[in-house]
This record gives structure tokens, C-alpha cells and sequence, in this order.
């Protein structure tokens, strides 16, 4: 029986389009909110709700991966009988 390892690796070309996505969606939001024919007290409130959005994604992507890894990490020590 062989046992694999327990970090799994994400290859650069996923990394990059990840990235790219992420650049692209805030690219047009940013451009989406600008071009809105608003008041610019309108606008500030929009590009501020969507930085509140996107540093709460992330905040909750974090906790989800900690509390992921933190169950995998957990010791049993009588597993391997």
C-alpha cells in the first residue's frame, strides 16, 4: 500500500489563470463602475462594496482551507493499528 502525500500542488498554469480571472473581474467591475452614468457618491459606494466583497472572499476562502487542513493535521494515535 502506498501513501500519498498530504499537500497537493496546483500546477503555474492554473496559478496563472486564476490570477488572470481575478485580474479580469476586478479589471471590468472597476471599468463597469466608472462608465456608470451615476453621481460619484453612487460610484464610491459601489467600488467600495465590491473591495468589502472581494477581501471577505477571501477572509472565508482562508478560514475554509485552515479549518480544512486543520482536520487533516489532527492526531490519532492508535490509527496505524
Amino acid at each position: 500500500m502506498s501513501e500519498t502525500s498530504g499537500k497537493q500542488q496546483n500546477t503555474a498554469a492554473f496559478y496563472g489563470q486564476a490570477v488572470a480571472s481575478f485580474a479580469v473581474a476586478m479589471a471590468a467591475t472597476a471599468i463597469g463602475i466608472f462608465k456608470l452614468n451615476a453621481d460619484a457618491w453612487v460610484r464610491a459606494f459601489l467600488g467600495i462594496a465590491v473591495l468589502y466583497l472581494v477581501t471577505s472572499a477571501f477572509t472565508l476562502a482562508k478560514v475554509i482551507r485552515d479549518r480544512q487542513e486543520a482536520v487533516e493535521r489532527s492526531y490519532h494515535p492508535f490509527e496505524k493499528l
